[in-house]
């Protein structure tokens, strides 16, 4: 092949790589993906031999291209080995463990649309474990948030709230956003290092800290089959949601900065409730929408920047 030929063949992916908006709107696509995915297989791969097998893919394809990285950032690893396996544990294996877990419970629409309170879970973890304080603002919108939460776990009827019949699978997934939220905080206090490293050491020990919950399940529950559903399914949430996503994200970052970014994750239950739809036969309902336009609205209100003074004379 010709250098006039490689460059070609390479200037798509060189232009990709330097379109922020595009890079973030696959990120969102893919991670919208994965919960349609993983519906489909829930009943299918048992949710911890799902994560564990991601994150274990994920590692092996991730790897070759972070190994100089590893090696460079190992001392800074090492010397913050705590956090980095906090982070493992919290952001990489029990997240996205129960995020599965909940979907063998609850409709994928629903996990879709309680996303977006994300942020305000991390709200309340910077508020607890820092003590950053909440604005006004801020406390207005994790209360509307909130209230859009509660709308679509209690089926949009809140008189239900005193009989405490939530969805189990509903209820597992808000559990599942508190650590995230937890993750989310905490990663201020990583070293550092290069993403490539965080991610690839991430992956790796996530999918190790899965691996004593993994052997449970292979004798209490029955064993994933071998057949072309269940290897699609793996290949898919090892390439989409997890390498090419995180790829994907770092990058859209690198360009245009994390507050930037932070909006593209109001696409996920965009694009999820469309594939919910198209995929698994899913209808939403009313109280869907107003749950998640309440939500929505709390997220708005609390991201907000307070209003400064303007100076005069």
């Amino acid at each position: 092949m010709s250098a006039t030929e490689t460059s070609a063949n390479a200037s798509p992916l060189r232009w990709i790589a330097n379109q922020p908006y595009l890079l973030l709107s696959i990120t969102a696509l893919c991670w919208a993906g994965n919960a349609v995915v993983g519906k489909l297989a829930a009943g299918h791969v048992p949710p911890v031999t799902l994560s564990f097998l991601r994150w274990s893919f994920a590692f092996l394809i991730v790897l070759p291209l972070s190994w100089k990285y590893l090696v460079q950032d190992w001392k800074a690893i090492r010397g913050r080995l705590g956090i980095m396996i906090v982070l493992s544990i919290t952001g990489i294996g029990a997240f996205n463990t129960m995020q599965y877990w909940s979907l063998e419970h609850t409709q994928a629409i629903n996990t879709l649309l309680l996303q977006p309170a994300a942020p305000l879970f991390v709200a309340m973890w910077s508020l607890a474990l820092f003590g950053t304080r909440l604005t006004a603002a801020q406390a207005v919108g994790i209360l509307l948030s909130l209230t859009g939460v509660l709308v679509i776990m209690l089926r949009g009827d809140l008189t239900s709230l005193k009989d405490i019949d939530f969805n189990r699978g509903d209820l597992i997934f808000v559990l599942a956003l508190l650590i995230f939220g937890l993750y989310s905080v905490l990663t201020a206090k990583r070293p550092a290092i290069h993403p490539l490293s965080f991610v690839a050491f991430t992956f790796g020990c996530g999918a190790a800290c899965l691996i004593p919950l993994f052997f449970w399940e292979l004798y209490t529950r029955p064993v994933m089959e071998l057949n072309g559903p269940n290897l699609l399914t793996l290949f898919y949430v090892a390439v989409f949601p997890s390498t090419l996503a995180y790829l994907c994200f770092n990058r859209g970052v690198a360009l245009i900065g994390a507050n930037r970014a932070a909006p593209f994750f109001h696409l996920v239950p965009v694009f999820g409730t469309v594939m919910s739809i198209l995929f698994l036969g899913e209808h939403p309902q009313l109280f869907h929408f107003v749950g998640f336009a309440l939500v929505l609205t709390g997220v708005f209100v609390a991201s907000r920047k307070p209003q400064t003074a303007v100076r005069t004379g």
